[in-house]
């Protein structure tokens, strides 16, 4: 295999194998005391749960063209899911404050799956899947598609944001689950460096095990038709294949890898609000994979902001932000990932044009 041709079919691959290999080393630093503290591991644990993120919307907006601005709706509930799951274990199954305040005297009813570890683990799965298949089965099967869908998938994350802000005592309103732990108990402090190890590389692994899955869907048939519906819709539909039911399975796979983003970005974060729910979440999440593909660019942009956030840079950080989205898009089509594969095989492909030219000049 030529070289430019490995890096273009490749190119993806490495650039993840990098960024894994580097992640993996970032707790060993930590031992080494060549890192200041445990929060930038904790840092790094949450843009893992937001790749997993952004590698579904890159499945449903960069292979099939339908570009979702509600997906903060399914990492919202897939991060509920398991918030609730956390803090009951804190409570020992019972009512929690902010019931008490709302004026409940019992678990309510909607709580009491998530006493159960494994019946939480399907419901993070489960909530998201059904609620995309629903909203995915009526919009597509009405052919509904581009600005129109975007809309339409505003509103209906700006209707559930409404939703949990009204049932506050059920959801505790605008703060939302806070102050839980992770699924291995306390990862704050020295003592519990273990556990922040052991949550770590469950999330890189899972991580990693979603690309893998993403990679080979799109390398298969599937990821061709996926492109035959973005680049022509109407064409795919002729040729025989059943675009709806195509556009609804990649809209529910990649709703249930955003919530299945969501729940661990809670073991991390330790608190889930609305805030995660709303319409700037999503489009944060889109532009992720727009500026600079699905895993560096969930990286990346939560590493300016998490730099750029605070000290003097806190009224002009999303300016920056934008600059480089607007650098990206008009500079670099594919983003960093599009350097190796796309535009190193083509330096590639010009140096060797050159040098038969020189050959047959010099002959």
């Amino acid at each position: 295999m030529k070289l430019s041709r490995f890096f273009k079919k490749r190119g993806a691959a490495i650039s993840f194998l990098i960024i894994a290999i580097i992640l993996g080393i970032m707790p060993l630093l930590l031992n080494a005391g060549m890192l200041s503290g445990s929060s930038t591991v904790i840092f790094l644990g949450k843009c893992m749960a937001l790749a997993i993120a952004a590698m579904g919307i890159d499945l449903i907006w960069g292979y099939t063209g339908i570009l979702s601005l509600g997906h903060g709706l399914y990492f919202a509930l897939g991060g509920y899911c398991m918030a609730m799951y956390l803090k009951l274990q804190e409570t020992g199954g019972k009512i929690t404050d902010f019931m008490h305040i709302g004026g409940l005297d019992e678990l309510p009813l909607i709580w009491k799956p998530f006493n159960s570890f494994a019946l939480t683990l399907i419901l993070i799965i489960a909530v998201p899947s059904v609620v995309a298949f629903i909203i995915g089965y009526f919009i597509f099967k009405n052919r509904v598609k581009g600005v129109y869908f975007s809309i339409i998938s505003q509103a209906l994350t700006w209707a559930a944001y409404s939703i949990f802000i009204a049932l506050s005592s059920y959801t505790n309103g605008n703060v939302g689950i806070t102050e839980i732990k992770t699924i291995f108990g306390s990862i704050k402090g020295n003592l519990h460096r273990n556990e922040m190890f052991k949550l770590y590389y469950l999330a890189l692994i899972l991580m990693t095990l979603i690309f893998a899955l993403s990679r080979f869907l799109v390398s298969r048939k599937f990821g061709k038709l996926l492109i035959a519906i973005r680049d022509g819709e109407n064409r795919t539909y002729f040729s025989g294949y059943k675009v709806s039911a195509y556009k609804n399975f990649i809209y529910v796979l990649s709703a249930t890898l955003a919530g299945i983003a969501g729940a661990v970005f809670v073991n991390f974060n330790g608190s889930i609000t609305p805030s995660q729910m709303t319409i700037s979440y999503s489009i944060t999440m889109v532009i992720w994979v727009a500026v600079i593909g699905a895993v560096i660019g969930a990286f990346l942009i939560n590493l300016c902001e998490y730099n750029l956030s605070s000290g003097s840079m806190v009224e002009i950080w999303q300016y920056i932000i934008g600059a480089v989205f607007c650098v990206t898009i008009i500079f670099f089509k594919s983003g960093i990932v599009g350097i190796v594969s796309e535009q190193l095989p083509a330096l590639f492909r010009r140096l060797k044009t050159k040098g038969k030219d020189k050959a047959k000049e010099a002959a």
